[in-house]
């Protein structure tokens, strides 16, 4: 202490200038560190992927051959993943089945799977990749996040075993699920989802329950579902609602569906009815329909891609908030059916007629004038539209459409749609059909509809399969209008609503390891059902 107290003497301006010095470095340090663990906005890429398919998927092969081709496909997405971080993104989608395909059976799709362990194991595959068996993919993915620091998303297959004790347990003694992993920067393993909602998977099994996944990150919240997931309540709006997710990452293998269900209409959508960031990356197969990827904020698309002309790969950018929510462009919140239940409904048509979308009947009326006011309504919903076109043209008819009520061929989820769309022909029973092109421009449009729901997505189409980003809004009180102008083309204008608890809960697509009905699980029983919360 002594020689200590003597050295202070001697020297005590310069101490006193090297610890005023120190404090403000610190300080600076400190905001620096603050900057860069708090991001206000990030950068992400989506890839569109043009899968490499396998010769056959009936007749099983070995491990070494499904090996080879999901390298094949991996050797793809690493040049994206590469580019992606040259550009500066901090985290990359890739689509559901980008490794392997489809239309498999259990048998044949057993030797592309390998057994994903629990995140909360602090695994770095790429450092140790025989920790959980052989795990070559998971290594290579993991090792790909690490070598280019940058967060990946991918889609797999997951193996469980299962004793034959356990009735539900398959033949081969192994659960099998759709699966998502994320790799943070560092390459280790932060996030596993098994999709819950299958469509025509029977290759994989469903979950006991829904998986309410999310991690933390500098940039953000983040929550993961795949594909059909999206039209649901859990784990969809569950994140959302209860977890407050700020983005959501989204692998997908999507086939368009005229009017309402294309990729990138329905997902854009579905991020401006929920608030949230949506980073969706689909597969590429235009025979299938399969293409539209994006990365939507709340307010508009920041960049998206439809092509059904190549059969090559896309990689998307753009720069997002990570707190959508605090965002000076954040959306209101919105009242849907504040407008239209606060007015007469405009006088009845003589023209309505009923038309089937998707085997759905659909309250019809046309549009006869340049301009006009409508109401049609089915059930409990009565949807109202105002518009003005720019010039009418003789060879395109359009109509306003009510429906309400269970949806499609499963009757399993309850829809509240209004629409103003283009019909194929001339001829009042196209109305409904697939049509891609369109020459009429709207002035002015205004649709609302006295929902029952509060989850109602607001989309708007354009000729040639396009968007319109900045062109329309939606109205505290309900109504989507558009704005800035005279629009191009119109295919359709629609909301979409879907009232969650008016659904059939019953689980189908897939082989279930649990009780074939799906009952909705107490927010506070789903707060601690398999969140994941790993900081960065």
């Amino acid at each position: 202490m002594e020689c200590t107290f003597r050295v202070f003497n001697k020297t005590q301006d310069t101490l006193v200038m090297i610890t005023s010095s120190l404090q403000t470095s610190v300080a600076v340090f400190a905001l620096i560190i603050l900057h860069v663990s708090a991001l206000d906005t990030f950068k992400a890429a989506v890839y569109e992927h043009a899968v490499i398919l396998p010769d056959d998927t009936k007749t099983p092969v070995s491990p070494d051959e499904a090996l080879l081709l999901m390298n094949k496909n991996i050797d793809i997405l690493e040049k994206a993943i590469k580019q992606a971080a040259e550009q500066g993104a901090q985290i990359i989608v890739t689509p559901e089945d980008a490794l392997y395909g489809w239309k498999f059976t259990r048998e044949t799709i057993f030797p592309y799977l390998e057994d994903i362990p629990d995140p909360q194991v602090n695994w770095i595959p790429c450092q140790d990749p025989h920790r959980f068996g052989h795990t070559p993919v998971q290594a290579r993915l993991s090792c790909l996040a690490k070598n280019n620091s940058i967060y990946v998303v991918a889609n797999m297959g997951d193996k469980k075993p299962c004793s034959s004790r356990n009735t539900t347990c398959p033949s081969n003694g192994h659960y099998q699920y759709n699966t998502n992993v994320v790799y943070d920067a560092k390459g280790k393993l932060v996030a596993r989802y098994h999709k819950y909602h299958l469509y025509r998977e029977l290759q994989f099994d469903v979950p006991e329950k829904p998986e309410l996944v999310t991690f933390n990150t500098a940039f953000g919240k983040f929550g993961i579902f795949t594909c059909f997931d999206i039209l649901f309540h859990d784990p969809a709006v569950t994140l959302v609602k209860d977890f407050h997710v700020d983005t959501i990452l989204f692998p997908t293998a999507w086939m368009n569906v005229l009017p309402f269900l294309t990729a990138i209409e329905f997902h854009s959508a579905w991020a401006m009815g929920m608030r949230v960031n949506l980073l969706a990356a689909n597969t590429h197969n235009v025979s299938l329909k399969m293409t539209g990827s994006g990365i939507y904020a709340p307010h508009s698309p920041k960049v998206y891609y439809h092509d059904m002309e190549t059969e090559s790969g896309k990689i998307l950018f753009a720069e997002v908030d990570s707190h959508p929510r605090n965002s000076s462009t954040s959306p209101p919140a919105v009242n849907w059916s504040a407008y239209a239940t606060s007015i007469t409904p405009f006088p009845g048509p003589k023209n309505s007629f009923r038309g089937l979308i998707s085997r759905d009947e659909f309250n019809f009326t046309k549009l006869s004038e340049s301009a006009g006011n409508l109401t049609v309504c089915q059930k409990e919903l009565c949807c109202h539209l105002s518009y003005r076109m720019l010039g009418k043209e003789e060879d395109e008819v359009y109509v306003l459409g009510a429906f309400a009520g269970l949806h499609g061929r499963r009757r399993r989820e309850y829809w509240q749609v209004c629409t103003m769309l283009k019909c194929r022909s001339t001829n009042l029973t196209t109305c409904g059909q697939s049509v891609e092109t369109a020459l009429t421009r709207f002035e002015m449009f205004s649709l609302s509809g006295t929902f029952g729901t509060e989850y109602v997505f607001p989309e708007v189409l354009l000729t040639k399969i396009k968007l319109a980003p900045e062109k329309f809004e939606v109205l505290e009180d309900g109504r989507l209008v558009n704005k800035n102008g005279l629009s191009e083309p119109v295919l359709t204008v629609s909301l979409f609503g879907r009232w969650y608890t008016k659904d059939v809960h019953s689980i189908s697509g897939g082989t279930s390891n649990s009780a074939t009905t799906y009952l909705m699980i107490p927010t506070l029983l789903m707060i601690i059902v398999l969140q994941y919360a790993v900081m960065v």
